[in-house]
């Protein structure tokens, strides 16, 4: 009771501090209430914008409080535009734990030392975050791997800050104006899951496991491999990955990287991930990246910490698909209507005045290049256009918005006269063609045909058992003509299918080998 006593004191004294109350102040429903409060405080006078303020704070409060804060940068449609981007710039600038507490930490989650575990062990790390830090050792087979251990004592941590955050939002939404469109419960309560699974590093392992496979053919993009016989839900070894980071773009040149190819790699690596694989990296800050230098693998990304990753489903995969191609090809009425088709527009949203809308945002950024625009502003101003028209902001795309403005950062980085809507179009029209192409087709049906083959054998049993529940449910003869009637049609319906998907089956076999993709043997 008294170390949260204490807690609440130090987040108080920061408040005060960095004038956060007069932030709040504005969105007030009680003018008293703000009188009383600069009338308490007189004595402060701010120079600094809200939002420098509210991100120094943040940073003051601690790591769990510098995490909620990029959580927050992720909210463009919750939060303002300016404390968006301040918010943006928070890292994990935090101190490394003592190196007693990492051995310990080892000890206990894998079951020995690490004198025993490993050839070598460096006591130093390699690097710290909010729930973290990275050791490099070699383990006793000769292979140089790097070790992530979770800092101690985090969970109760977070979890006693989480309450606290909870009880803030409570006390928002009943004194702030905005509070039912900014959802701070809610909010809280999505940093408090986000939070609770990176807390687990296995998940990140299984994470980095499922990235690696994806692009196990890929000349693009390196993952480390996870050591499972190391791995715990506390510390996980990796392999030790040896590259120039991203954002030392000199390095980069003198080592002879062609960063305009660097530029364009990076677009279709997201690309990539988004609609190929549905499974995307969702925290590609330059700290996350490196480039190698290694001759056999030169000029490839590197990519570190799969604590975030993002998902997406079949669905929103054709809907941002029909969008960015919509976007790209200009067509905006396309984009409102995929908008109101989706059920993200209420049906009454009149396609015409939405189209106007989008056309007024998109318009100005197409034929310029990535050092002219900002897609950062533009997706802010996208965000305020889906709250004039009652937009739906989908959870699940939160995090691809991030990523976005993470690649935007990077090409800025590495070329900045980078056009990424041409860089993209070529890609997405492509990946269209091989969805709703031949090519398409036929992946779909050699991934449903193992259910084909259980399920044609059955029809005959099927159809009878189906005639002869219906025959003896009844003993009307009229009912049982109509019966069979109607279950002859539905079986006629149904060799009709099987007839066309036999055909349709046939007529690609036939193409493939037209085509030389399959040979005869006898």
């Amino acid at each position: 009771m008294i170390l949260k006593f204490l807690r609440l004191l130090k987040i108080f004294t920061v408040i005060v501090k960095y004038g956060l109350d007069e932030i709040a102040i504005s969105g007030l429903d009680v003018p008293r209430t703000a009188r009383v409060i600069n009338t308490v405080f007189f004595w402060r006078s701010f120079t600094s914008p809200r939002a420098i303020r509210l991100r120094l704070a943040l940073e003051e409060l601690g790591p769990i409080f510098v995490k909620f804060g990029q959580v927050l940068s992720t909210r463009p449609d919750l939060m303002p535009p300016d404390i968006v981007a301040e918010l943006s710039l928070l890292q994990d600038r935090v101190p490394p734990f003592d190196s007693d507490l990492a051995v310990a930490q080892i000890t206990r989650s894998l079951g020995a030392s690490p004198d025993m575990l490993f050839a070598s062990f460096d006591r130093t790390p390699i690097a710290s975050a909010s729930i973290a830090q990275v050791h490099f050792a070699t383990l006793k087979d000769g292979r140089e791997v790097a070790v992530k251990v979770l800092r101690p004592g985090m969970k109760s941590t977070i979890d006693e800050d989480v309450a606290l955050m909870q009880m803030a939002a409570g006390v928002i939404e009943k004194v702030w104006a905005d509070s039912r469109r900014l959802k701070p419960r809610e909010v809280v309560a999505e940093f408090d899951k986000y939070l609770h699974d990176e807390l687990d590093l296995m998940r990140e392992a299984a994470n980095a496991s499922q990235l690696r496979r994806n692009f196990a053919n890929s000349d693009l993009l390196l993952v480390p491999e996870m050591y499972w016989d190391y791995c715990s839900s506390s510390v996980i070894v990796m392999e030790r990955m040896n590259g120039i980071p991203i954002s030392q773009t000199d390095r980069l040149v003198a080592a002879g990287v062609d960063l305009k190819k660097l530029s364009s790699d990076g677009v279709e690596i997201f690309f990539t991930q988004v609609f190929r694989d549905g499974f995307f990296h969702a925290d590609m800050h330059p700290g996350n990246i490196l480039v190698s230098i290694d001759p056999a693998t030169f000029g490839r990304y590197i990519a570190l910490d799969f604590g975030i990753v993002g998902t997406l489903n079949d669905f929103d995969k054709d809907y941002l698909s029909q969008n960015f191609l919509a976007f790209f090809r200009r067509d905006y009425k396309r984009v409102a209507e995929a908008h109101i088709e989706s059920g993200w527009a209420p049906r009454d949203t009149r396609v015409d005045e939405l189209e106007a809308a989008v056309r007024a945002t998109c318009e100005p950024i197409f034929d310029r290049p990535l050092k002219d625009i900002s897609f950062g502003q533009v997706l802010l101003r996208l965000f305020q256009t889906s709250r004039r028209f009652n937009v739906e902001v989908q959870p699940q795309l939160v995090l691809l918005q991030k990523t976005m403005l993470n690649i935007e950062g990077l090409g800025r980085q590495l070329d900045p006269d980078l056009d990424l809507w041409k860089t993209a179009k070529p890609y997405l029209e492509r990946w269209m063609a091989e969805q709703v192409g031949w090519r398409g087709m036929a992946e779909r049906l050699k991934a449903e045909a193992p259910r084909f083959a259980q399920i044609f054998p059955q029809l005959p049993r099927l159809m009878h058992q189906v005639l002869h529940k219906r025959a003896y449910s009844d003993f009307d003869l009229g009912d049982l003509v109509a019966s069979m009637l109607v279950e002859t049609r539905r079986a006629t319906r149904l060799l009709v299918f099987v007839a066309c998907a036999t055909g349709i089956i046939a007529v690609l076999v036939a193409g493939m080998f037209a085509s030389g993709h399959l040979h005869w043997t006898p």
